[in-house]
C-alpha cells in the first residue's frame, strides 16, 4: 500500500539463506517500479526505527520485503510485521565507528579487516552488520550522518564496548546481566521452514501479542516439545525464536541440574522458572528433557521428584506471565506421559531429517561465507547427502574447508605456489570431505551409499532389469507412477542358491540409484531378551523412513521370518512385527525393502503376499554366457597369460556359482604370486611385481582344488 509521502507499506519476511549478512532487501519488480528504484539502489526501511539496505529483485508476490535477522534487529521488527520502504539517497562515508553487539571484543578483527568487509555496504547509525563471519556489530557513528556508503577511502574504527542495534532502549528495570545473547536468526536455519513456522506460531504470538488470546477467550500455549534425531536443529530453532522475539532465554540442560543431594535438582528447576518470570517475556528451554523427565517408576525416587516438580512448574505458569517452555529431545518415547498433554507441552513438533531441498538450504547457510570454486555444485552435493542432518552438513562444510586449507598450505610451501589470499574450496575438497563424514541420522544402521554398480555384476541381465523396475524406477520416476495411478512394488525378494550374487545385486541397485543402503543380516536383529528383537526391527524401519530415499536390505531373512505355527513363540512375535513394519513401509513412496534368502521354502507365506515382498526374483547359478561375463569382471585387472581363453574357462566351470568363480580367479592368482614370492626376498617385491602372470596351469590347479573341496 502506497502512503502519501511516496513510501510503500510491505510485510516483512525472512531472507533467503545465502542473503543473510549481506545487507540487502528483496522487493518484487512491481514495488521497485512504484518506488522508482533499480536493483542495487538504496532504500530506507522504517518501523519505529529506520535503517538502510540495498535493493535486490525478488520473485515473491507484491507486498513483501525479504530482509535478514540483522536488518530486522536494526529496526526492531519480526517476521510478519509491517514496515514502510522508500527510496533513499546516500553519501560516501568518511568515517564509520562500529561496536560489537555481543561480548566478543577479544576476537574482533582488525580495523582494516572490518573496512574491507564493509566496502560498498550501506549503513547508518543503529544498523547491525556482519563482516566475513565476524559479528554482529552495530554502527554507532558515521561521518557524514544519515545513510552512507562505505568506500575504499572510508576510515573504519572498531570500539570494543558492546552496543545494541537501533535506538538505545530505555531502562525498563528488567535484569539483563544473565540473559545470553543467542545471535541466531531464522536465516541460520536451513531446511526447516515448515517446522519453524509451527514453532513461531506457538511461541511468538503468546509472547508478542498475548492480548489476542484474551480476545479469543483461550489460554495461550505453555509449551512446545521438539523431537527428532540428533543434529537436526532443535536447539538452533529454540535459540533463533528467542533471539527474534527479543525474549529472555533461560537454558536448562537436563544433565546439569541432576544432583546427588536430595531436593537440589528441584530447587534448580524452580530457580530457572523464577528467573524467567522476573525477565518476562521469556523462553525456558529444556535441552535433553528426557534426562530429567523420563517415565516415572517406583525405584527412581530422584527422577520421580524432578518430574513431579516440572509438572508443578508447568501447571503454575499463569496466562499473563508471558513465559513459554520449549523442550528438546531425541528420545520422545522416554518422556513421562504426564508431560505430553495439553496445558503442558501443548504441541509436539518433529524436527526430522531434511530432504534434498532442505539439504540445499543448509548448504547455503554453511557455505555463504566460504570462497567456493566455480566447479562446486551445491545441488549435486545436496542430492548425494541422503540421511545427512544439519550438523552433518555443517561438519561436511567445515571438513571441506580444512581440506582446502591443508592443500593451500602445501602449495604455499612451494615458492611458485599460490598464497592464502587465493584460497578457495573446490569440488575435490568436498569429495575428500565426504569420505570422512557419515550421515548420523543413520546411526548404527549406516552402511554406505555403495559404489558397486551393475557393471561389477557379471551376467544376470534379466534379473538386473527386474530389479531396476522394482527398485530404481519408483525412486527415480515417481511422477510416472502417479500419472498411471499405480503404486510401485513395496518389496523385493531375491532367492537362489548360496553364492549366486544376491547381496551383490542389492548393493549394485543401491549404487545405481544413489540412495542410502541399510544392510542388516537377519541374525543381527535377534536378541535373547524378550521384546528386544521387535524393538530393533521398529527402530530399523523408523531410521530408514527418516533417511529416505533408502533401501533396507534384509540379508538372510529366513533367520527371523520362519514359518509361524511351529511352536516357536519368539518367531511368532518377530514375524508379526516384521509384517507390521512391511505394511507401513509400503505406504512410503521413497522406501524399498529388499530381502535375500537361500531357503525360500522356509519363509512365512504372509511375508510373500502382494503388498509386502511381492516381487520374487530368482538368482540362479549362472549359465555359460553369464559365467563368461563373471570371469571377465574378476579378471579385468589380472595379468593373464596369452594362452588363457575366458570362453574355455566358462565351458569348464559348469555348475559354478558367481562366488565360486571369484574364488577360482583368486586361487589361481595366489598360485602365481606363490611361485614368485618363494624365490625372492620381500625387499625385491616391488621390482619383481611385473613378473607376475597367471597362466592356464594356475587355473587348472585352482579348479581341481575347488572341485575336491565340493
Amino acid at each position: 500500500m502506497t502512503t502519501g509521502d511516496g513510501a510503500v507499506e510491505v510485510r516483512v519476511e525472512g531472507a533467503r539463506k545465502r542473503d543473510a549478512g549481506r545487507g540487502i532487501a528483496r522487493l518484487s519488480p512491481d514495488i521497485q517500479r512504484e518506488l522508482g528504484v533499480l536493483s542495487g539502489d538504496p532504500i530506507i526501511i522504517e518501523a519505529d526505527q529506520m535503517t538502510v539496505a540495498k535493493v535486490w529483485p525478488s520473485d515473491d508476490e507484491e507486498g513483501i520485503v525479504r530482509i535478514d535477522g540483522d536488518t530486522r534487529a536494526s529496526i526492531d521488527v519480526n517476521i510478519g510485521d509491517t514496515v514502510r520502504v522508500q527510496k533513499a539517497s546516500v553519501e560516501d562515508a568518511r568515517r564509520v565507528t562500529l561496536q560489537p553487539a555481543t561480548e566478543h571484543a577479544d576476537d574482533a578483527p582488525a580495523d582494516e579487516g572490518v573496512r574491507q568487509g564493509l566496502v560498498d555496504r550501506l549503513v547508518r547509525v543503529g544498523k547491525q552488520v556482519r563482516i566475513d563471519g565476524y559479528g554482529p556489530y552495530v554502527v554507532t557513528e558515521t561521518t557524514p550522518s544519515g545513510s552512507v556508503r562505505v568506500t575504499e577511502s572510508t576510515s573504519v574504527r572498531v570500539d570494543p564496548e558492546t552496543a545494541s542495534p537501533g535506538e538505545p532502549a530505555p531502562d525498563d528495570g528488567r535484569e539483563s546481566d544473565d540473559q545470553p545473547e543467542t545471535g541466531t536468526t531464522y536465516e541460520d536455519i536451513g531446511g526447516l521452514d515448515e517446522e519453524l513456522e509451527l514453532v513461531r506460531e506457538m511461541i511468538e504470538l503468546p509472547l508478542s501479542e498475548p492480548e489476542l488470546f484474551t480476545r479469543l477467550g483461550i489460554d495461550p500455549p505453555k509449551g512446545v516439545l521438539l523431537h527428532g534425531p540428533p543434529g537436526t536443529g532443535k536447539t538452533l530453532i529454540a535459540r533463533a525464536v528467542a533471539n527474534e522475539v527479543d525474549a529472555h532465554f533461560q537454558t536448562i540442560d537436563g544433565p546439569e541440574i541432576v544432583s546427588k543431594y536430595k531436593g537440589e535438582s528441584e530447587e534448580q528447576l524452580r530457580g530457572a522458572f523464577e528467573r524467567a518470570r522476573e525477565n518476562a517475556p521469556a523462553i525456558v528451554f529444556l535441552d535433553e528433557v528426557d534426562s530429567i523427565a523420563g517415565s516415572r517408576d517406583e525405584e527412581a525416587d530422584m527422577e520421580n521428584r524432578v518430574v513431579a516438580q516440572l509438572l508443578t512448574l508447568l501447571d503454575g505458569l499463569e496466562q499473563n506471565e508471558e513465559v513459554v517452555v520449549i523442550g528438546a529431545t531425541n528420545r520422545v518415547d522416554a518422556i513421562d506421559p504426564a508431560l505430553r498433554r495439553g496445558g503442558r507441552f501443548d504441541r509436539e513438533i518433529e524436527i526430522g531429517v531434511p530432504g534434498i531441498e532442505g539439504r540445499r538450504e543448509i548448504l547455503d547457510v554453511h557455505t555463504r561465507n566460504m570462497p567456493l570454486a566455480e566447479d562446486v555444485d551445491l545441488d549435486a552435493l545436496a542430492d548425494r547427502t541422503h540421511g545427512f542432518v544439519g550438523a552433518d552438513i555443517a561438519s561436511l562444510a567445515r571438513e571441506a574447508g580444512m581440506v582446502a586449507l591443508r592443500r593451500t598450505e602445501r602449495e604455499t610451501d612451494d615458492s611458485d605456489g599460490p598464497g592464502i589470499e587465493t584460497l578457495t574450496v573446490t569440488a575435490d575438497d568436498f569429495e575428500t570431505a565426504l569420505t570422512g563424514v557419515d550421515p548420523s541420522a543413520m546411526g548404527e544402521y549406516v552402511a554406505e551409499s555403495p559404489e558397486t554398480t551393475f557393471a561389477d555384476v557379471g551376467g544376470l541381465a534379466e534379473t538386473k532389469d527386474r530389479l531396476r523396475e522394482a527398485v530404481e524406477w519408483p525412486l527415480a520416476y515417481g511422477p510416472l507412477f502417479e500419472a498411471a495411478s499405480t503404486d510401485p512394488p513395496s518389496g523385493v525378494l531375491l532367492y537362489g542358491p548360496p553364492g549366486t550374487g544376491k547381496t551383490l545385486l542389492a548393493e549394485a541397485i543401491a549404487g545405481e540409484s544413489g540412495v542410502n543402503f541399510i544392510r542388516v543380516a537377519g541374525p543381527e536383529l535377534l536378541d535373547r531378551y524378550v521384546g528386544e528383537t521387535e524393538k530393533t526391527i521398529r527402530e530399523l524401519f523408523d531410521r530408514a523412513r527418516q533417511t529416505a530415499p533408502a533401501i533396507i536390505f534384509l540379508d538372510e531373512i529366513d533367520a527371523v521370518a520362519n514359518r509361524r505355527g511351529e511352536g516357536h513363540e519368539v518367531t511368532e512375535r518377530v514375524v508379526s512385527q516384521l509384517l507390521t513394519e512391511m505394511d507401513r513401509a509400503a505406504e512410503h513412496p521413497k522406501l524399498v525393502v529388499v530381502a535375500a534368502t537361500n531357503r525360500y521354502d522356509q519363509l512365512d507365506p504372509a511375508l510373500l503376499r502382494p503388498g509386502r515382498l511381492e516381487q520374487h526374483i530368482e538368482v540362479p547359478n549362472p549359465d555359460e554366457a553369464a559365467r563368461r561375463e563373471i570371469l571377465a569382471v574378476h579378471t579385468a585387472d589380472t595379468p593373464l597369460g596369452e594362452e588363457i581363453d575366458i570362453d574355455t574357462l566358462a565351458e569348464q566351470t559348469a555348475g559354478y556359482s558367481g562366488a565360486e568363480l571369484e574364488s577360482l580367479v583368486r586361487e589361481a592368482s595366489m598360485r602365481a604370486v606363490r611361485e614368485v614370492a618363494t624365490e625372492i626376498e620381500p625387499a625385491e617385491a616391488q621390482e619383481r611385481a611385473e613378473a607376475i602372470t597367471v597362466e592356464a596351469d594356475h587355473f587348472e590347479q585352482a579348479r581341481q582344488q575347488l572341485d575336491d573341496q565340493q
